[in-house]
Parts: C-alpha cells; structure tokens; sequence
C-alpha cells in the first residue's frame, strides 16, 4: 500500500459520543439508578417518581404480605414513608442489577428487615393507619406559633387519593418553577431584580 493509500486517521470520537439524531431513541439501557432527591425534582419527574415508587410499594407490599402497620395505605402523604420507601427501592434497584454481585440481594434482605422496623416506627409516629388517616403530629418548639390542629380522616379510595396527590403535588411544583421562571431574564439566563 503507497502512501496515497493509507487513509488519514481523524479525530476519535469521544466514548460517549452518539451520533445519532435527537429525535431517535436509544436502545443503549439505563444507567445505574441514583438517589432521588424529592425536594429538587422537576413537575413532571416528580410525578414519573411518584408512579414508579408506587408500583414498586404495590408490588412490595403483595409480595412480602406487609401488614398497614408497616406500609399502610396513604404512605405517600407523609414525607417521612415517602423517604424510607424511597431510600429502600433505590437499594432493591441496585441489589437486584444485573451488573451487581451474586450476595447483593441477600444484603438487601438484611437492610429490609431493619428498614421494616423503621417503617413500623414511622407508622407509629405518623398515626396513618388501615382505614383512617391524619397528617404527622408536628412538635411545636418554644418560639414558634402553634401547629395546626390535626383531624383523621377515614380512607374511602385509597388510589383516588393518590391519584388527587400526585396532581395536587405536582401542580404545586410546577407553579413554583413557573414563577421561578417568570423572574429569570430569558437572554442571559439571571435572576430579576
């Protein structure tokens, strides 16, 4: 082969270089799952989040026969279930990923019997219970106003409640970040005065 013939190496694409258009999907799988950080999440992941982990309970409540005095049924309005929940299908999602060891999901196994304890407490605290439901009793601390008086309310449609949730919550979200949004400049990108 002359020297007219050898061709011209170019530059190398990087690693993670796609070039395939925008608008086509990738059939590449989803990288290793992350800790979800209920407070930052965009409206529309938030209600994405929200749907998975509550298939994800469904699943994990039938599956394991849990009792309402571990997963009881408005675990999704009280943040602190929200957050254990979440914390323990993150870690399902790993112990059982592909990629991971073949010990992960005995692991997982033993941080479930300990997080079922944590979410008996959390019941507990919360005062949620199979057929009734109020917000977590908040301690007033010297100098603040009084909390809100708390009522029970009975569960009559456990899913029409989530449902009501999910859209009220996200509702919620999304006029923060449209009002946030209101105040930015739309050219350099700064926050209004």
């Amino acid at each position: 082969m002359s020297p007219i013939d050898t061709p011209t190496p170019g530059p190398e694409a990087p690693d993670d270089f796609d070039d395939r258009p925008a608008s086509e999907p990738s059939n590449d799988p989803p990288g290793p799952p992350k800790p979800i950080n209920w407070n930052l999440l965009w409206a529309g992941d938030l209600e994405a989040e929200l749907l998975e982990l509550n298939r994800w309970v469904d699943w994990l409540r039938h599956t394991y026969g849990l009792p309402a005095s571990v997963i009881p049924p408005m675990w999704h309005r009280h943040p602190e279930l929200l957050w254990e929940l979440s914390a323990l299908h993150l870690h399902w999602l790993c112990a059982y990923d592909p990629e991971q060891n073949g010990s992960a999901p005995l692991g997982w196994h033993r941080d479930f019997a300990d997080a079922r304890q944590r979410l008996r407490d959390w019941v507990a605290t919360s005062g949620t219970r199979l057929d009734r439901d109020r917000p977590t009793r908040q301690t007033t601390w010297p100098g603040e106003a009084p909390a809100e008086p708390v009522e029970e309310v009975p569960i009559t449609d456990r899913d029409e409640d989530f449902v009501r949730y999910v859209l009220d919550e996200v509702a919620t979200r999304q006029a923060a970040e449209d009002a946030f949004f209101a105040g930015v400049d739309p050219v350099t990108g700064e926050v209004k005065d």
